[in-house]
């Protein structure tokens, strides 16, 4: 399987990248915090223009027709930023399952207003404890048994929850449906939702990394000016391991994610269980980075006015997402205990394990 990006790719990610280091500082985020804004509008626009918001959605409903392997650099980067807004949720999860659903045509017009950076989509799924973002919403996706619903968000009632990262918005919500709310039924549903999760438990794989390769980055700076017995730490042989050990999970956890993304619409034990093992290798190394910068800082690390707490906080907060460590670790154990293990079946699929003569 190859796991290179084409120059395209890395060129659109580099410049989100950019975008998002011009808008999303830490002295913005404090900005944000004090203001009680866990969104902007403005810059929500731009990722619109660039057609960020449509990549997963065909070119005949205005979108870029991409895959989950041209996003998963600029989930990756919107986890190196911290941003607050909910862009890899609306491009990766929403805009995709509404366009699979544009039958109805309440699901076709939502869409277009998530193209065209006018709305914003909560999802309530019941694999995912927290719905996200309802106060920036008009909607409410909201998945039940054999059913999706698209509910405007002013018939939810929504419970705020407090989150440990103050920069995300987070409830409980309660919701009815209607006739006129559906917009897919049956397996064609359970299909969709199956799919959103997996893509959500993949770009929040995504955006671990992003979030480990930052704080890295900033421990870095911080043992480059800190100074003990007249040095700066980062010279010292035990700083220089930590940081070096924490950077190799991350560049190990890498393939890993992408080669989920890759593989993720075969929508079988093996895409499963390789969405799995990236949302595990994606959160150990995003552990281990915090663990490491929070021992470079040394007791301020957990002080409000360093910026490592807004990545520490990302990190706990998005470990949980879509699926805990338990979870994970029971679909990767399904795949190693009830389907032929070898190099020559690493990347199959159940198709391809069939015709070789395995049993999936």
């Amino acid at each position: 399987m190859k796991f290179l990006f084409n120059e395209t790719q890395t060129m659109m990610a580099e410049s989100i990248h950019s975008l998002l280091n011009d808008n999303y500082s830490f002295g913005a985020l404090r900005k944000l915090l004090s203001e009680n804004k866990k969104h902007s509008p403005d810059l929500w626009q731009q990722f619109a223009e660039l057609g960020v918001t449509g990549m997963l959605v065909s070119e005949e409903l205005n979108g870029l027709g991409l895959t989950e392997s041209d996003l998963i650099l600029i989930a990756e980067a919107c986890g190196y930023s911290a941003i607050p807004d909910p862009l890899i949720d609306q491009a990766g999860l929403v805009a995709p399952l509404l366009a699979a659903c544009t039958k109805a045509s309440r699901a076709h017009d939502v869409l277009q207003t998530i193209l065209e950076g006018r709305g914003i989509v909560s999802i309530s799924h019941p694999q995912n404890k927290i719905t996200t973002d309802t106060s920036v919403s008009q909607f409410l996706l909201g998945i039940s048994d054999a059913e999706i619903h698209l509910i405007d968000m002013n018939e939810v009632h929504v419970t705020p929850v407090e989150s440990v990262d103050p920069l995300r918005d987070i409830a409980n919500v309660d919701w009815q449906t209607s006739a006129d709310t559906k917009i897919a039924e049956g397996a064609d549903a359970d299909r969709q939702a199956a799919l959103l999760f997996e893509r959500g438990a993949l770009f929040s794989a995504a955006q671990g990394l992003g979030l480990a390769q930052r704080a890295i980055d900033i421990a870095v700076e911080f043992a480059k000016e800190r100074q003990q017995f007249g040095k700066a730490i980062g010279t010292f042989q035990a700083v220089k391991h930590l940081l070096a050990t924490a950077k190799v999970k991350i560049e190990f956890a890498k393939p890993v994610v992408y080669a989920a993304a890759a593989q993720i619409a075969q929508s079988d034990i093996y895409s499963r269980s390789r969405v799995s093992h990236a949302k595990l290798a994606a959160f150990d190394a995003a552990d281990h980075a915090a663990r490491a910068a929070l021992q470079v800082h040394g007791a301020m690390g957990y002080s409000w006015e360093v910026d490592i707490h807004f990545i520490l906080k990302r990190i706990i907060a998005l470990s949980g997402m879509w699926g805990d460590s338990i979870f994970h670790r029971e679909r990767t154990k399904l795949r190693i205990l009830s389907t032929e293990l070898g190099p020559d079946r690493t990347f199959l699929s159940e198709n391809e394990q069939a015709l070789s003569g395995g049993h999936p």
